[in-house]
């Protein structure tokens, strides 16, 4: 029996798009159509109005790629209002944005919760990120839109 349900695991874990699984992206429009399944037949579940928001991709279906937003929403939305640059949403209190990458350094602001900034760097402990115009570092676990650990350039 388990002869005939391991092609079915090896199967599960290789998405359409050949890119892994989970994996974060960004909303590529400002209203974006978040459906109950793969297709426009099923009904629109809710619209998300914010381009750039991070999403991670939690499975695909053809063309269609099922998303979870910050507060752990799921819905599928069509690939092509999906893109590859990489955001991130402040989740802390006050998140600290700093001018290098450590505790020590000085603070280039405090960036309040649902702020959105683009990744431009990541290392095990530091995000590097653009945000209402202020570019520094923060550490991942202030964030959400990146996983713990993540090397990026």
């Amino acid at each position: 029996m388990l002869v005939a349900l391991l092609p079915a695991l090896v199967q599960a874990q290789q998405s359409p798009s050949g890119l892994p699984i989970p994996r974060f992206v960004s909303l590529r429009s400002g209203e974006v159509n978040i459906r109950t399944g793969p297709g426009v037949r099923y009904p629109i579940d809710w619209v998300f109005l914010r381009k750039d928001m991070p999403v991670e991709i939690v499975a695909e279906f053809d063309t269609w790629r099922r998303i979870r937003d910050v507060e752990g929403t799921e819905g599928w939305v069509h690939q092509s209002l999906l893109s590859g640059k990489r955001t991130i949403v402040f989740t802390a209190p006050l998140a600290s944005l700093r001018r290098e990458p450590t505790e020590s350094a000085p603070l280039v602001a405090k960036v309040e919760p649902g702020v959105i900034g683009e990744l431009q760097e990541c290392r095990p402990a530091w995000c590097r990120v653009k945000a209402a115009g202020l570019t520094g570092w923060v550490q991942p676990i202030e964030t959400w839109g990146v996983y713990p650990d993540e090397w990026m350039r």
